[in-house]
This record gives structure tokens, C-alpha cells and sequence, in this order.
């Protein structure tokens, strides 16, 4: 009995739903950036700059047989699209690295929450902001000559909800180990960014030099700029290394396979680096 008495009360840690805290997050996520107007134009206007001065720069160098859309600033228009969720998806997944430096994600991994629900919430939190700027851009689309039906805008919807998801837990994986936003910049400039490079986004894989269509080939971003081409422009030819849905299959697996990488990094019981 006296043993029985002395003997450490357990006390049940309660279990919380994982939905709940990604929920949290993720709403968390689309109110803080929607809070700062100034991050908002600039992964707009950015892009939109860019297309306008390379499309016009390039119009000419790149002739209609080049690209198969007609003129170079229709080629490019997918490639500023994935800009601009490339962009939105940097700007969301540098929330990881401000909230380890106030104390907030820790607070969060202390929590009796399973760490999926964080990862969850965060991915999701990313994507959901990045799909809806590159959604936005598609105004744009009919003042240049690209009508869409029905059918071309849920295709486009998916496809950019897919680089979305894929761009940012490929970001969120990276984020979770970084100790400060100079860090995660360099590896944005020598990583994400030739990234985007190397998808078609700027040149057609048809045109690359040996080596270079060999990496355009293996960037699973490729598919991505390859399926939204073949989705805008269905009456002409654009150089794709796949027909539409093989190449959504390409990046659906692209986007899974990151996502599980950032889930195992962030599931692992080492602690969480300090500021």
C-alpha cells in the first residue's frame, strides 16, 4: 500500500485532432501575408515586369517555330505564372524561420499536437496563398490572346495548385533547418531559382544544348510548365517532353515525395535549431 501511495500519478497527455492545429495554421498563414500589402504586389508586379521586359526583350529572337504558341510573350506567360507561385511560396515559407526566432514554433512543438498537423498546416497555408496569386495573374490571359474554356481553367487550377503544393513543401523542408533568412536566401538563389530556369519557363527543352535538355528533363518542374502549355494552347504545338496528363502524374509524385521528405524532417525527434 505505501509503495502502491508513493508511486508517480500518470497523467494522460490528451490527444488533439492533427486537422485542428493545420486548420489553425493554415488560416494563420493567409492572414499574416494578406496583413503585409507590400509582399502581396511584389510577388505580383515582379513577375508581371519580368514577363513583359523578357517577353518583349526576346519577342523577336525567339521565333513562332521556336515556341509553337505564336509569339514569345504567350510562351512565357505559363513561366511567369510559376513565377509567381515560386515567389509566393519563398515569401510564406520564411514565416518557418521568423516564427522559430519569436519563440512561436516552439511554443507550437510543445504543444500535445502531432507534428503532422504542423507540416500540414503550413504546406497547405503556402499553397492555398501561391495557387490564388497565380490564379490571379489569369486575368491577364484574355487581353493577350488566351481564351480558356471551362475545362483549360480547372486543368490550369490544378496544375498550379500541384506546383504550389510541390514548391512549397520543397520550401518548407528547406526553411525547417535553416537558422536564418541570409541562409535560406542563398539556397533560394542557388537552388529554387535554377529551378524555374531550367522548367521551359524561359526557352523551350526542344531548343537546349545536349546536357542542358538533359537537366530540363530530370527537373520535375518541367512537367508543371509542360502540362499548363499544353493546357493554354491547345490549338498550336508547343515542344513538351510529355502529353498532359503524364506529365500531371510526373508532378503529382514530384509533390508528394516533398512533402514526405519535409513531414520526415520535421518528425524527427532531434529539437527544433535555436535563433
Amino acid at each position: 500500500m505505501a509503495q502502491a501511495a508513493l508511486a508517480p500519478a500518470t497523467v494522460a497527455t490528451p490527444r488533439v485532432n492533427p486537422l485542428l492545429p493545420a486548420f489553425t495554421l493554415w488560416w494563420r498563414e493567409v492572414v499574416r501575408f494578406y496583413r503585409q500589402p507590400a509582399r502581396v504586389v511584389g510577388v505580383i508586379v515582379s513577375p508581371l515586369l519580368f514577363w513583359i521586359v523578357i517577353g518583349a526583350g526576346f519577342g523577336k529572337s525567339l521565333q513562332a517555330g521556336a515556341t509553337g504558341t505564336g509569339n514569345y510573350l504567350l510562351y512565357f506567360f505559363p513561366g511567369a505564372l510559376i513565377m509567381i507561385v515560386l515567389f509566393t511560396s519563398i515569401f510564406t515559407m520564411m514565416s518557418v524561420i521568423e516564427d522559430r526566432n519569436q519563440g512561436f514554433l516552439l511554443s507550437v512543438m510543445v504543444a500535445p499536437v502531432h507534428r503532422s498537423g504542423i507540416v500540414l498546416g503550413k504546406v497547405l497555408g503556402g499553397t492555398t496563398l501561391s495557387t490564388i496569386q497565380g490564379l490571379l495573374f489569369l486575368i491577364i490571359a484574355p487581353f493577350i490572346g488566351i481564351r480558356l474554356g471551362m475545362e483549360q481553367i480547372l486543368i490550369t487550377a490544378l496544375v498550379t495548385f500541384l506546383v504550389a503544393f510541390a514548391l512549397t513543401a520543397l520550401g518548407f523542408a528547406i526553411a525547417w533547418r535553416m537558422e536564418s533568412s541570409q541562409g535560406f536566401h542563398a539556397i533560394i538563389n542557388l537552388f529554387l531559382i535554377p529551378l524555374w530556369l531550367l522548367s521551359g519557363a524561359m526557352f523551350p527543352v526542344s531548343g537546349a544544348t545536349g546536357w542542358i535538355k538533359m537537366l530540363m528533363r530530370a527537373n520535375p518542374l518541367t512537367y508543371g510548365m509542360d502540362a499548363l502549355l499544353i493546357t493554354m494552347f491547345p490549338a498550336s504545338t508547343p515542344a513538351t517532353t510529355l502529353s498532359l496528363w503524364p506529365s500531371i502524374g510526373v508532378l503529382t509524385a514530384f509533390a508528394f515525395a516533398v512533402f514526405i521528405a519535409g513531414f520526415v524532417i520535421a518528425n524527427r525527434r532531434s529539437t527544433v535549431p535555436a535563433a
